[in-house]
């Protein structure tokens, strides 16, 4: 079995997936302390998946799994063939699908930082640096822009069903044991421990001083 994904990717894949509709929950009911509890957790993890796209696992590294247009093209045409290259980390169009997913969530954590409400009495952290039509500016997108990652869910969704179904590629079972079958292949090579407790530990004080207002010493 190949080690396909490792834990810090696994954790954070699923906590998006938990995130997402309590993100939604919690602003539907009005519980804005939670919503923006969440978000903060939101961007801890964001942070630590760029940083882990770089520093990370093989099949974590962007460079592992982000193809050119050729590439993605050439892979698409194969697409509705049953049989296909084995492919060690994300294929060329599961690779738009994360980048897709990951530029979507940071623009609506950004927007989420500077928004404020119609009232002002609820705002993000960074709402002071900007005018008061910004910050209201940045409330609408925050919810637009929402709409759209709900699009590249059901779209990631929709292809999962279709390597299920079509391809008879299982994508879920990797994704939580991490493990695969691919036959004969190198093993990716694994980041060291103390790659990823830096990260968290630049993850948890990057988020902690962003939703604190980006606080510098003596000022203020």
């Amino acid at each position: 079995m190949t080690r396909l994904w490792d834990l810090p990717v696994r954790i954070v894949h699923w906590s998006f997936a938990l995130l997402l509709p309590a993100l939604w929950w919690t602003w539907r009911s009005g519980d804005m302390p939670t919503h923006r509890l969440l978000g903060y957790i939101t961007l801890g993890l964001l942070i630590f998946r760029l940083y882990w796209g770089f520093a990370g696992s093989a099949t974590a590294r962007f460079a592992s799994f982000v193809r050119g247009p050729r590439a993605i093209l050439a892979y698409a045409r194969g697409l509705f063939s049953k049989s296909g290259e084995r492919i060690v980390g994300h294929n060329p169009i599961g690779a738009l699908s994360v980048i897709a997913l990951l530029g979507a969530l940071c623009v609506q954590v950004a927007l989420g930082l500077f928004a404020q409400d119609v009232d002002g009495l609820e705002s993000g952290p960074l709402a002071i640096f900007v005018s008061y039509d910004t910050s209201d500016l940045a409330g609408d997108l925050h919810a637009q822009v929402f709409n759209l990652i709900l699009v590249f869910v059901a779209l990631h969704l929709l292809a999962i069903l279709f390597y299920a179904l079509f391809k008879r590629d299982n994508l879920v079972t990797p994704m939580i044991t991490g493990r695969k079958d691919l036959g004969d292949v190198d093993q990716p090579l694994q980041a060291p421990l103390w790659r990823g407790i830096t990260g968290v530990v630049l993850a948890v004080a990057i988020s902690w001083w962003v939703s604190e207002g980006l606080p510098l010493p003596g000022v203020g």
